[in-house]
């Protein structure tokens, strides 16, 4: 280590973090609580754990003062977004690229310090607002005709998501040198960490247009916990049984207190309408346990009708399930199909005259417009293969196989 260098590098990234709280606090709160760590033995960029900044000073030194906040803004991010423990199978070299377009999107969107032209970067507007997992699997998709070694090149730090493992994108054999190796005790005491440090940091901010989408999205998580899937389709399904008051059937509950109180009327016939996305690539799996939770459901009801329907930009294959034929339901096909047009299957519904109780949606989230009536039927949407898009109105949750 150049001493002389590593002071100059030490001055410009401390400015650096002091124009990101003026600039950006909420990055700049994230970024002072890194401990900065030279590691010019075994970095050639920059890299973090999420309690220590490492940088290379020759790295440093070349950057513009801006480039430096971005490079910083990339490293919280990296912190935030858990990139260390969502890797899960995937493929560890593109799951870091789709990282690395992720974040680069977040912070040019942001604006936060200047995206770094002093060497490639790795930045495309078309996955602006997608998350990593949705930027890997249309990577994936085409993993044949890119050049991954291109592309890797273009990483502007190193990710310690691998514990020193040679494949995890990173320099394996620079571990000896300087490079620290996490437990995996230690790598959840530093998420629990920077959660906290997520949460004060965005107590900072003025406005939440200085926060990305995602990381609003995890705040929120975080702070207001959904239901999973499961628990919402029941509830909202359970919920119509229940649909008014009658004097007819005086409820129990006032009779300690010398009083008549209204009991629940129940529908002699409950409609309930599924609308099954065939543009999502449902696998068989996925339909079947969706379809048999709405088949457990339902067979409590005392009476019920489900429409099911399949959509892209027309509803098609309609079918019908009652308590004569509900054991059926789960052998339902939903057949290929391109495009989604959620106003296709308000329109069946309303030319065909069916005002369900409840509709449910199982879709990609993916419009080519608008996302249907709103005012037509109280709507509830199940999201498959995202985490990310938030429908406009109705009730929601994200399909997890796993719940």
């Amino acid at each position: 280590m150049d001493t002389k260098l590593d002071k100059i590098v030490r001055e410009m990234l401390i400015t650096a973090r002091v124009g990101l709280l003026l600039k950006a606090s909420f990055f700049g709160n994230l970024a002072t609580r890194l401990k900065l760590v030279n590691a010019d033995e075994w970095c050639a960029t920059a890299a973090t754990d999420g309690r220590n900044f490492y940088y290379n000073s020759r790295f440093i030194k070349m950057l513009k003062p801006k480039e430096i906040e971005f490079l910083f803004g990339h490293e919280v991010l990296h912190c935030v977004y858990d990139h260390f423990g969502r890797r899960g199978s995937r493929d560890p070299q593109l799951f870091n690229i789709a990282n690395d377009f992720a974040v680069n999107g977040d912070l040019v969107k942001h604006k936060v310090g200047e995206m770094i032209t002093t060497v490639p970067c790795l930045f495309d507007r078309k996955y602006e607002g997608m998350s990593s997992e949705e930027i890997y699997d249309k990577l994936y998709e085409k993993a044949e005709k890119i050049n991954i070694s291109d592309l890797l090149d273009k990483m502007i730090d190193e990710h310690m998501d691998g514990e020193g493992d040679p494949n995890d994108g990173s320099d394996g054999d620079q571990e000896g040198k300087g490079r620290p190796n996490l437990s995996p005790e230690e790598r959840q005491q530093i998420r629990d960490e920077i959660k906290e440090a997520m949460l004060a940091a965005a107590a900072t901010v003025d406005g939440a247009g200085n926060i990305p989408a995602g990381v609003k999205r995890l705040i929120q998580d975080m702070t207001e916990p959904k239901m999973n899937w499961r628990e919402l389709l029941r509830m909202q399904l359970e919920s119509t049984i229940k649909s008014d008051y009658t004097w007819m059937r005086a409820s129990r509950k006032g009779w300690h207190m010398d009083a008549v109180m209204p009991g629940m009327k129940l529908d002699p016939m409950i409609d309930i309408a599924v609308a099954l996305d065939a543009s999502g690539s449902i696998s068989t799996t996925m339909l079947k346990d969706f379809l048999s939770e709405i088949q457990g459901i339902m067979d409590s009801f005392p009476a019920y009708r489900i429409h099911v329907i399949t959509f892209d930009t027309d509803a098609y294959n309609p079918a019908q399930y009652d308590s004569d034929n509900l054991e059926d339901i789960c052998d339902y096909e939903v057949k290929g199909g391109g495009g989604t047009d959620f106003d296709c299957i308000f329109k069946y519904l309303k030319d065909n005259e069916i005002e369900p109780k409840r509709l449910v949606v199982f879709t990609d989230g993916y419009p080519f417009g608008s996302w249907g009536d709103e005012n037509y039927a109280d709507t509830v949407w199940i999201m498959h293969g995202t985490t990310t898009i938030e429908p406009p109105w109705g009730q929601y949750a994200y399909y997890d196989e796993a719940e």
